[in-house]
């Protein structure tokens, strides 16, 4: 397979990880860099080795030298450079989460099938190999039905208005920011438990804490049915530390992931616990390489094929727009401010049929 040229649209800390998960790939070679300043270009390029640096995005997109960008943005601007990405016609690979709403993720993803481009969202947890271990295991009834998902993400982040998560018209809050992760995981847990890629809630209760000054969400749960009476409790937070662990409860046991969002970012093993009647019967290991480049080589392999979307367990396209629906109705039930708030519901769209 030949490299897929790569080109960073962000200096970011999670475009600097990216970065080395390119060096680390098969498939890809880094080529150029793009930021909102040319020193800053600069600086990533002679860190990380990038042979072109570009003083601004719209540069990176027209550098016949690159076929694929990573867009490593803040989500408010993903919208834009995702369409104009599509438009250069590069192939795309989108940090999560893929907008601040459903309609900015539908725009981004008409973009994409009208200029023929592949893209995929960039939850990175989905290429690990444990998860395709889990989803072995619950399609073989190893833990029996599923009756009850749970799935947590919080850290502790320190208290300050001028950081973006903090910052609601930069789209701040622990739900856009981290909770994507657990409702794309129950979402993803409910769908193969009945045979499906995914599935939708058929309601959904929410609770949590909107800040007084930073009027975003700053911790939140949330209670989820799913069809098949499964049922989803999901937390995530900017303000405590959480578990950070996804466990399963079947009829015949159950099956925990101490490691679900970042396992491995450097390559090594990670573990699937599996219990009876509050008893360990097995752990489960497995090893991969480095996290990131299981995602570069993840885009190489769909883009060779002549795919404009991958297969699950990664973000499918409709896997997609039901995450950011799920998150849009967790955010407006809460009654969070900003431009979410207006979203209406909306019918699927062709891309979910």
């Amino acid at each position: 397979m030949a490299k897929l040229r790569w080109g960073i649209i962000g200096t970011g800390r999670i475009a600097k990880i990216f970065a080395e998960g390119i060096l680390h790939s098969q498939t890809g070679e880094l080529v150029a860099i793009g930021s909102r300043t040319k020193a800053k270009a600069k600086e990533f390029s002679k860190h990380h080795k990038v042979p072109q640096a570009h003083g601004t995005y719209a540069e990176l997109l027209a550098n016949r030298n690159v076929d694929t960008v990573y867009i490593a943005t803040p989500h408010p601007h993903h919208h834009e450079w995702v369409i104009r990405a599509a438009e250069a016609k590069k192939h795309i690979l989108c940090e999560k989460p893929l907008g601040v709403h459903y309609d900015e993720a539908g725009a981004m993803l008409q973009a994409a099938w009208e200029n023929s481009v592949f893209f995929m969202e960039a939850y990175m947890y989905r290429c690990h190999p444990q998860i395709a271990r889990m989803i072995e295991l619950i399609r073989a009834g190893t833990i029996g039905d599923v009756r009850v998902i749970k799935a947590t993400f919080g850290s502790p982040v320190p208290y300050d208005l001028d950081n973006r998560l903090f910052n609601r018209e930069l789209g701040g809050g622990g739900i856009l920011d981290i909770g994507g992760y657990c409702t794309s995981m129950v979402r993803l847990i409910a769908g193969v438990a009945k045979g499906k890629p995914f599935a939708e809630p058929e309601r959904i209760s929410v609770f949590g804490m909107i800040g007084e000054e930073s009027e975003v969400d700053e911790y939140a749960s949330a209670m989820a049915v799913f069809p098949g009476d499964i049922v989803a409790m999901i937390s995530c937070g900017l303000r405590l530390m959480q578990e950070n662990k996804v466990r399963i409860e079947g009829s015949g046991g159950t099956l925990t992931l101490p490691d679900p969002w970042v396992p491995n970012v450097n390559g090594g093993e990670s573990h699937l616990i599996l219990e009876r009647n509050g008893e360990k019967l097995e752990t489960l290991t497995v090893t991969s390489p480095p996290l990131y480049s299981l995602e570069v080589d993840l885009v190489a392999h769909h883009v060779a094929k002549g795919d404009r979307q991958a297969t699950s367990p990664a973000m499918s396209w409709a896997d997609s727009l039901g995450n950011i629906r799920m998150q849009d109705e967790w955010r407006r039930a809460m009654d969070a401010p900003g431009p979410f708030t207006q979203v209406r519901p909306v019918a699927q769209t062709a891309f979910e049929a």
